[in-house]
């Protein structure tokens, strides 16, 4: 039965969240609700983590396009972060995990500061915006807000299924993790106002997967008018390699043989499976062709100039690849295989006379393919009206303070600029893991620099900083930090140029 008193509880409760809201300097109100902060290491820093910028995509809304987050009343505290999203590794990750992290030290909502909206990396299957390399305060004092977010990871976030592609007609069927990052880029359209940042400056960027996701974006429609600058960090629309990506049918294909692994004979079977028997049966395919969100291959749109066109800053480590093989005789099969009638000029560049000079070509080439795929998503992206940057990066970082070296951040055979080690020198976050030197500390200032410059004003270039020439898709103005590649270290303008007939191959019409 509804009381009489009701409309003075509504009343209450407003004056309430209002004076509560005047009393709060960190309190800001958003399209959902008000939320408040926590002061950063300095007294003009404000830090805002686990703000829901979606619904949370559980039971019935898994595998669905994410839905608008929950309105709520009174000031939500948003000094801790949201669960990270379901994977394999488990540590506290849950479905409810569509959550973002702000930082900024703009003083009002007038500033209109630069916005860079991190995406991570993890193989689309692990990862969240809560890592603390991810920690943005030092961009944010360089002028920029910052942003990180949270995407559905692994068989969570894409996912394809006959029934479940009937279900959606086809929108969006299989690349949830995409339809996140685009909740998450208008949440930023709506409110990024609110903490100080200029919503028609918005800069995406993000590494490995991450920087995937970057580029699938200027390739999705629905993403257009949503950011207008972008920046890829080891890896573009196929990630590390010159391919083209899975297609819906393919995906469908393995998204059934999942849920025979699983033993689930409908989607409604499947919905009802615990995230992590999910998991267990098979990982997530990454973004796929599905007609609609990405209606086709990102190389072949990108080879067309029918990208969303924005400048890119695009690059890669000296020391990263995935490169590797068991033998001689299995490098040479995987060749043949790969270029077909391109293979000879390939084993000449990556010759494998043995098993060892199998193994060391392997690692080259890989780290030389990685290479190509940035320097060409630059060179095709400057085709449009926008210029684009290459940098290739080979700071050697310094050994971890305990000792242990691990995954991606370990040393390969030829140093320690390896994959994801450029990641803290961007966010100019030197942290307590390691013995930086001066030299360190330099290179992470002028990454982080050129880096805010970039989203400031679509041009990397600043007041003493060394000239950052635009990229003019023939390998030249490449800005190298760390010290200069030498001999074998970088990819000669052959190498680079077998890349490229490769590609120009796989995309002939």
């Amino acid at each position: 039965m509804q009381s009489r008193f009701f409309p003075g509880v509504v009343f209450l409760v407003a004056a309430v969240a209002a004076s509560a809201a005047q009393s709060d300097p960190l309190a800001v109100k958003l399209d959902s609700g008000m939320v408040s902060g926590s002061a950063g290491s300095t007294s003009d820093m404000r830090i805002y983590k686990g703000i829901p910028f979606a619904a949370p995509p559980v039971g019935d809304l898994r595998w669905r396009a994410p839905q608008p987050a929950p309105h709520w009343e009174g000031v939500r505290k948003a000094d801790a972060f949201g669960p990270t999203c379901t994977q394999g590794n488990g540590n506290g990750s849950s479905e409810d995990c569509l959550y973002l992290n702000v930082w900024t030290a703009a003083k009002s909502a007038n500033e209109k500061r630069p916005v860079m909206v991190w995406i991570y990396g993890g193989g689309y299957n692990t990862g969240s915006g809560s890592q603390a390399m991810y920690d943005g305060e030092a961009l944010a004092k360089k002028g920029a807000v910052i942003v990180t977010l949270n995407y559905r990871l692994g068989a969570l976030g894409f996912f394809s299924y006959p029934e479940l592609t009937k279900e959606s007609d086809r929108r969006g069927a299989a690349n949830f993790g995409v339809m996140d990052a685009i909740a998450a880029l208008e949440w930023v359209q709506k409110n990024i106002a609110q903490f100080g940042g200029d919503p028609k400056r918005v800069t995406i960027f993000g590494e490995s997967a991450g920087a995937g996701m970057v580029a699938n974006l200027m390739v999705t429609p629905k993403a257009k008018g949503l950011f207008q600058r972008a920046i890829g960090e080891s890896s573009a629309w196929s990630t590390a390699t010159v391919a083209r990506l899975n297609t819906l049918a393919e995906a469908e294909q393995a998204g059934a043989k999942l849920a025979d692994t699983v033993g689930a004979k409908s989607l409604a079977e499947l919905r009802a499976k615990p995230s992590e028997a999910i998991l267990k049966g098979g990982r997530g395919s990454g973004p796929v062709v599905d007609g609609w969100l990405i209606p086709e291959d990102p190389g072949a749109v990108f080879s067309a100039g029918k990208q969303i066109d924005v400048p890119v800053l695009t690059g890669s480590n000296r020391d990263e690849s995935f490169g590797n093989a068991r033998s001689a005789d299995d490098f040479i099969q995987q060749a043949r295989k790969k270029y077909g009638d391109l293979a000879d000029q390939y084993l000449k560049l990556y010759p494998a006379g043995s098993d060892e000079q199998a193994r060391e070509s392997a690692f080259l080439s890989g780290r030389d393919e990685m290479a190509f795929v940035m320097r060409s998503w630059a060179r095709l992206a400057s085709k449009g009206k926008t210029k684009s940057y290459v940098y290739y990066f080979t700071q050697q970082r310094p050994p971890a303070t305990n000792g242990k070296e691990g995954g991606t951040f370990a040393p390969g055979p030829h140093g320690s600029a390896t994959h994801v080690s450029e990641i803290l020198y961007v966010f100019n976050h030197l942290d307590n893991s390691r013995p930086w030197t001066d030299a360190d500390r330099e290179v992470a200032d002028t990454m982080s620099s050129y880096w805010v410059n970039f989203a400031t004003a679509a041009d990397p270039n600043g007041k003493g900083l060394q000239k950052w020439a635009p990229y003019d898709g023939a390998g030249k103005n490449v800005m190298v930090f760390g010290k200069a590649p030498e001999g074998t270290q970088a990819p000669t303008e052959e190498q680079l140029a077998f890349f490229k007939s490769y590609f120009d191959k796989l995309y002939a019409k």
